[in-house]
C-alpha cells in the first residue's frame, strides 16, 4: 500500500472519523491561513470522578483529527483537552465519600475547593490528574488547558472584555431561550463573590467593558463595583463555550446529543464575538444496565479503572468506536464481547484491502498512536473461553494455574511469548471472581442428558491427548445429534453441556474448551455431574 493508495481511498471512505475529518475540508479548502494547525478541542467537567464517557470524547476526536491527517497528507493539528474547572460546585457526587468537605465548599470555583481525597491541591486538581493519568497511559497526542489557569492568569482578559463590549447581543440570544423566571437572573458574566468566594448567578450591569468593570449585588446585600478580570468572574456556560471557541480558534468539538441546544446558542453568541462554531459531531449518549444516562455525580457508568479491570485498553476503544450516533449501554457485561470483537476484527486487518481496512475500526484504533500498516497479531484464546476456564477453576484459581492449563492449548504457553493474552487471564479472573463465580450452579442431568454425558465420557476415554479442537467438537456433535439420546435440537445438547459441566446457561464452543481444559479433566467434570 502507498500512500497514494491510502489518500484515495481515505478521500471516499465512509467511516465516519473521515466523514467527519472532510468537513474540515470544506471549512478550510486551502488550509487553515498562515499553515496554522487545525486545533481540535474535548471539553470536560471536574465535577465528578472522570468516567468512560468523558474519555471517549478525547478518543473519538483523536480518530478525525489522524483521519484529518491522512486527507491532507499530514497537515499539522492540535489538541486541546480543556478542563472547565473554574466552574461552581452546583451539587456534591453522590459517589465521593467525604462529602463534608464539598457541602462546606458549594458554589465555588472547583480549583478552589479542598480535595475531600486529601492527595491534590483541589478537588479540580484530583479529577484533573484522573483524567490526565488515563489520557497519557493510552497514549494521546494533547495540550492538557485549564479553564482556571486561563482566568487567573488574565489570559482570558482580552476575550471577557470583548464579551462585556457584546453584552447587550447576548443577552439578546440568550433571554429568549430562558424561562421568564431565570430571564430576572440571568447574566452572561458571573461573578466571583468578595466575600464568600462563591461563584454568583445574580444580574450584572456593565460600568465599563475596556476596564472588565462591573456592577452587582452580593449575597449579603452589598452593592459591589468589581472588575471580572483575573480570575474574579466565570462566563455562563453557553457563553463560556463560544468564548473559548473564539479566544483559542477551535475548529473542532463533538458533544453529547444533551448539549444540542447549548451547540446551537453558543454558535450564535460566538459569531456575535467575532467567530464562528466549529465542525462538529453530536454523539448519543451512553446509557447503564437500566437504560439510564449515565452520571458523572450519580457514578453509575463505568470508570475507567473498572473497565481496565475486566477488559483490556484496546477492547474499550473499540466499543467507543462503533456506532457514535447510537445510544449504546455501558456496562460491565459487555466487556467480554467487545474484547473477542477487537481481536476478530485485528486478525483480519492484515488480509484486507485498504479500503476495507479503512471501515475496520482497528485500524482506527492502532493509527491514533503511530500504526502505519496491518500487523495481524491473533490472541490465541477467546475471551469468552479464558472466562469459561476460570468459571470452572472456582473464584480461587490463580494466574498460574490458568496458564497451565492454557499449555494444552497454545504452542509456548509463556506469559512473556504472549503478553495481550496474559493481560486479558488477569482481566478473566477479576471478572470470574466478581461476576461469574457468584451465579454459576451446577444442576443434575435429565435421564436422557446422562446416557449422553456417559456416551461423551466414553468417547473422550478413547481419544488421544493431543486430539484438535475441532476433532472434539466433532464427538460433540455426533453425540448432541444421536437420535438414541432425544435430544430435539443441536442445542439443547449443549445447553446441556453448559449447565451441567460449567454452571452456566451460555458456553464456549465445547470442542474448543475440552482441549483447553484436558481430556481428565473434563471427565471428572462429566463423573461429578453424574454423580
Amino acid at each position: 500500500m502507498t500512500d497514494t493508495d491510502l489518500h484515495t481511498a481515505a478521500q471516499v471512505s465512509k467511516t465516519w472519523p473521515f466523514e467527519e475529518a472532510r468537513k474540515l475540508l470544506k471549512r478550510y479548502p486551502d488550509g487553515k491561513p498562515d499553515g496554522a494547525p487545525m486545533l481540535f478541542e474535548t471539553g470536560y467537567g471536574p465535577s465528578g470522578l472522570p468516567h468512560i464517557g468523558t474519555f471517549q470524547e478525547v478518543l473519538r476526536t483523536t480518530l478525525v483529527r489522524r483521519a484529518y491527517e491522512v486527507l491532507t497528507g499530514g497537515a499539522p493539528t492540535r489538541l486541546v483537552a480543556f478542563s472547565d474547572d473554574m466552574d461552581g460546585l452546583r451539587k456534591v457526587p453522590d459517589n465521593i465519600e467525604n462529602k463534608a468537605v464539598l457541602e462546606a465548599n458549594l458554589g465555588k470555583p472547583l480549583t478552589r475547593i479542598p480535595d475531600p481525597f486529601g492527595t491534590h491541591e483541589s478537588f479540580a486538581h484530583h479529577n484533573n490528574a484522573m483524567l490526565r493519568e488515563f489520557l497519557d497511559r493510552f497514549g494521546f497526542d494533547y495540550e492538557f488547558v485549564s479553564a482556571s489557569d486561563r482566568y487567573n492568569s488574565g489570559a482570558f482578559d482580552d476575550a471577557l472584555r470583548n464579551v462585556l463590549r457584546h453584552f447587550d447581543a447576548i443577552m439578546g440570544v440568550m433571554l429568549p431561550t430562558l424561562r421568564e423566571e431565570r430571564r430576572k437572573t440571568y447574566s452572561p458574566v458571573l461573578p466571583v463573590s468578595p466575600t464568600t468566594g462563591v461563584v454568583l448567578q445574580v444580574p450584572v450591569e456593565v460600568i465599563d467593558a475596556d476596564a472588565g468593570l462591573v456592577r452587582f449585588t452580593d449575597s449579603d446585600g452589598t452593592v459591589v463595583e468589581q472588575s471580572i478580570l483575573g480570575g474574579r468572574s466565570k462566563l455562563q456556560w453557553k457563553v463560556d463555550w463560544a468564548m473559548r471557541w473564539v479566544a483559542l480558534g477551535v475548529d473542532y468539538e463533538m458533544c453529547g446529543k444533551d448539549l444540542t441546544d447549548s451547540v446551537t446558542q453558543s454558535g450564535k453568541i460566538a459569531q456575535v464575538l467575532g467567530g464562528r462554531r466549529p465542525e462538529g459531531l453530536i454523539y448519543e449518549l451512553f446509557l447503564d444496565e437500566n437504560g439510564e444516562k449515565i452520571s458523572k455525580s450519580k457514578g453509575n457508568g463505568l470508570t475507567i479503572e473498572q473497565w481496565l479491570t475486566y477488559g483490556s485498553e484496546e477492547s474499550l476503544g473499540f466499543y467507543l468506536f462503533r456506532e457514535p450516533k447510537s445510544a449504546k449501554q455501558l456496562h460491565v457485561g459487555v466487556v467480554p464481547r467487545a474484547v473477542d470483537e477487537y481481536w476478530q476484527f485485528r486478525e483480519k486487518l492484515v488480509s484486507q484491502p485498504i479500503e476495507q481496512q479503512l471501515g475496520n475500526p482497528v485500524w482506527h484504533l492502532l493509527r491514533a498512536n503511530g500504526y502505519n500498516g496491518g500487523d495481524g497479531e491473533k490472541l490465541p484464546v477467546t475471551y469468552g473461553l479464558l472466562l469459561n476456564l476460570v468459571g470452572v477453576l472456582g473464584p480461587h484459581a490463580t494466574h498460574a494455574q490458568v496458564w497451565s492449563y492454557l499449555g494444552n492449548y497454545v504452542e509456548n504457553a509463556d506469559p512473556a511469548a504472549h503478553p495481550a493474552l496474559d493481560t486479558l487471564v488477569g482481566c478473566a479472573l477479576a471478572y470470574n471472581r466478581d461476576f461469574i463465580a457468584p451465579t454459576l450452579k451446577r444442576r443434575k442431568p435429565e435421564p436422557n442428558e446422562a446416557l449422553a454425558l456417559a456416551a461423551l465420557d466414553e468417547e473422550l476415554a478413547a481419544t488421544s491427548d493431543d486430539a484438535t479442537g475441532e476433532e472434539l467438537q466433532n464427538i460433540v456433535y455426533e453425540i448432541g445429534k444421536d437420535p438414541h439420546y432425544g435430544f430435539e435440537q443441536l442445542r439443547d445438547w449443549f445447553k446441556c453441556l453448559y449447565e451441567t459441566l460449567l454452571g452456566s446457561s451460555q458456553g464456549p464452543r465445547m470442542g474448543s474448551f475440552i482441549a483447553l481444559y484436558g481430556l481428565n479433566n473434563t471427565r471428572q467434570l462429566i463423573a461429578e455431574a453424574l454423580a
